[in-house]
């Protein structure tokens, strides 16, 4: 009967070991010292030459680097528009005819 019981008791550890999580991975350094992300600051007077232009993806690109910006965004005529303040985002107006009306940060 003793034997029985060390036998079930190693069994039991035996199971509850198999169980248990491993130990996780070291993570390399570089890893854990990522870089942080960049932070733009939106200049709308460097969009500017934007104004009258008909809205293309190049103008989009060439518009928010010179502001300085992060993303850029093209608003509608009537188009739902959410109200969070980016100050890294540039935003350009555009008319019904597909034209920027105004360049502004937000």
């Amino acid at each position: 009967m003793k034997t029985q019981s060390l036998l079930s008791a190693v069994a039991g550890a035996v199971l509850l070991s198999a169980c248990a999580a491993p130990a996780p991975a070291p993570t390399p350094a570089s890893a854990s010292a990522a870089p942080p992300e960049p932070v733009f600051q939106c200049n709308a007077d460097g969009a500017r030459f934007a104004v009258g232009q008909p809205l293309s993806p190049q103008l989009e690109a060439a518009a928010r680097v010179r502001a300085g910006a992060g993303t850029v965004r093209a608003l509608k005529p009537g188009e739902a528009v959410t109200m969070e303040l980016n100050g890294g985002r540039l935003n350009l107006d555009v008319d019904a005819r597909g034209r920027v009306t105004d360049v502004r940060c937000g």
